[in-house]
């Protein structure tokens, strides 16, 4: 896998409509990352009881430690190339240790609590080590081995807002804390940390009720805080609703919200200043990269300033934005200077459609052609994520196996980066009732509790998948062969794109509304990637590729080709009569016979 070097002194090239509908004028940069997420309280768990609101000593936690070098080995037999560790920062909790007094129950979302609700931007999560006292270099450790097993680690940053509880006991010598010096008389100012309701307290939201029949630290409805702070969700109230992020407070960018959205960003505001600096503490110990919680909730001119600023500390660490707004994804990465964006509003959710028979090839042809038109390269594709439901989940898809064609098009329609949710590659389904997570098809963030099907994988820290059932082996294996593939096929990680659904709409048996097919190709490489998404007929279409396209690639259309299967194995076959089975894939290499 080549190291990854991005830079933007150079802004996207202006994108204007190439004259074939069937391809795009970019040209791809070779940004392949193969990105394994996993929550390191959810990943090293052995514990099987999975009670409703369990603590840690029933529900078990993870651990550092228990990413091993046995556990790196597996992953990166995946073909992985960057390992995101989710939840790694320290965060509210209901969980008490020796000088870390639990949070109030009362804004904590989840015994265990939301990894995006941080308490301390300079400490890890003390649930995360063998001995909490030794948690950073527990951590430290962690990088350091995953950097020998030849992975990039990437962890969070979330700089919309914090933990109500917020206060930072590991924070270097001569930081000032967030709020420490601010005017808390004012609702807003330029170099205040916060925003404030003036004269107010906070309330609680009515109704909320942290641990159900159970009884939380401190839980007694009420939270002191004056003046009451505004919510991560851009709440200017002291009375957020319960399905507010009541639990987080807002951090003022020199943005005056509730003034038409004035902004005061010379001089620098303190915010940036104190985001910097955290930002090169955490890239001082070596992560390469970090995963920007709701990026647009954050003005894009610091990002401008921030990235290059960090890049100076390390050239080559990554920035990868959480990001909703198609109409804003241009300006994100070429004033924002990201190197990634996530596309979930574009491809995730038309690729959804189609997993639960829903939709149409059409959304994907929307995305390249529209929605990401000239910096593909700069979008993450994925089918899961800590926020989203599992494939095999009652609520989404049921069987796992329906992401097999929507996994072959995330990873191989463009050359930016594909990630893979842990559990994702055994059809983790997420059943059961954890606690402040109901039961909705997520894998909870929120509480302890164990990854049943993972667990089977992880077979108590042999990491053989001894205990997975053979339809979960192969569907490991069809990740396996994927992911390998992305990653070192020259024609998927800087191939020019075409889309073949116009060639072949006239075909016989060739279905638009379940059928996809493009090709990729590069100088030394051409492939033909045909995918079906229908769950229930076998196709059995002869695919065109025109002659025009043929030159295109650099091949000569006079000449007989050969098309051998690099996902699936076998010889090379002479023509393209294929037979493509419900919910199948066909990655095929395209050479002169």
């Amino acid at each position: 896998m080549k190291t990854l070097l991005l830079a933007f002194t150079l802004a996207l090239p202006l994108v204007t409509l190439a004259q074939d509908p069937n391809t795009t004028d970019e040209t791809p940069i070779d940004n392949k990352l193969v990105i394994y997420q996993m929550l390191p309280r959810l990943f090293g768990n052995k514990v099987a009881l999975n009670k409703t609101y369990g603590t840690i000593a029933e529900n078990g936690s993870g651990k550092f430690n228990d990413i091993n070098d046995l556990a790196l080995t597996k992953i990166k037999e995946l073909g992985v190339s960057h390992i995101w560790y989710t939840g790694i920062v320290e965060h509210a909790t209901m969980t008490a240790y020796p000088g870390l007094p639990a949070d109030d129950a009362d804004v904590v979302k989840g015994r265990a609590g939301s990894p995006y609700a941080i308490r301390d931007y300079y400490d890890v999560d003390p649930d995360l080590a063998v001995v909490v006292n030794n948690r950073m270099a527990e951590f430290d450790a962690l990088v350091r081995r995953t950097h020998a097993h030849g992975l990039k680690v990437i962890i969070d940053f979330i700089p919309n807002h914090v933990a109500r509880s917020y206060h930072s006991d590991a924070k270097p010598a001569g930081v000032v804390d967030l709020g420490a010096q601010d005017d808390r008389t004012q609702a807003f100012a330029p170099n205040n940390n916060f925003y404030y309701v003036p004269g107010k307290h906070f309330v609680v939201p009515s109704g909320y009720n942290p641990l159900g029949p159970l009884q939380g630290p401190h839980e007694d409805g009420k939270y002191t805080e004056f003046p009451a702070k505004a919510t991560g969700n851009d709440v200017f109230s002291a009375a957020p609703s319960l399905n507010d992020w009541f639990e987080t407070v807002k951090l003022n960018y020199g943005v005056d919200y509730q003034h038409g959205r004035k902004t005061y960003f010379d001089p620098i505001p303190d915010t940036w200043l104190k985001m910097r600096d955290i930002l090169v503490f955490w890239a001082q110990k070596n992560v390469d990269g970090f995963r920007c919680d709701m990026a647009e909730m954050v003005p894009v001119e610091f990002w401008a300033w921030v990235i290059p600023e960090i890049k100076k500390v390390k050239p080559g660490i990554i920035f990868t934005g959480e990001a909703y707004n198609a109409q804003e994804y241009a300006k994100y990465i070429n004033q924002g200077r990201f190197d990634f964006l996530y596309d979930k509003v574009g491809l995730y959710d038309g690729l959804r459609r189609l997993m639960r028979q829903e939709g149409t090839p059409a959304d994907i042809t929307h995305v390249w052609k529209t929605e990401s038109r000239g910096f593909g390269s700069h979008m993450l594709r994925f089918l899961e994520n800590h926020d989203e439901q599992r494939i095999a989940s009652y609520d989404f898809a049921t069987d796992p196996r329906r992401a097999i064609p929507a996994m072959v098009v995330s990873a191989t329609l463009a050359s930016g980066p594909i990630m893979l949710y842990m559990g994702q590659e055994v059809g983790e389904p997420a059943h059961g009732v954890p606690g402040f997570n109901t039961g909705d098809g997520r894998t909870t963030l929120f509480d302890y509790w164990g990854v049943p099907e993972h667990q089977k994988w992880m077979n108590q820290g042999k990491f053989d998948g001894a205990k997975l059932s053979t339809e979960q082996r192969q569907l490991r294996d069809f990740y396996q062969r994927l992911l390998t593939l992305a990653g070192s096929s020259e024609a998927i990680r800087q191939g020019k794109f075409y889309e073949l659904q116009d060639a072949n709409n006239l075909g016989k048996e060739y279905d638009q509304n379940k059928l996809y097919c493009f090709v990729r190709y590069a100088a030394g490489q051409k492939v033909l990637v045909v995918v079906n998404f229908s769950d229930s007929k076998t196709y059995h279409p002869t695919l065109l590729i025109p002659s025009e396209v043929m030159t295109r690639m650099g091949l000569d259309p006079q000449h007989v080709h050969t098309y051998r299967d690099l996902l699936g194995g076998g010889a090379a076959q002479p023509g393209l009569s294929l037979t493509l089975a419900p919910l199948s894939a066909q990655v095929l290499e395209i050479r002169p016979q």
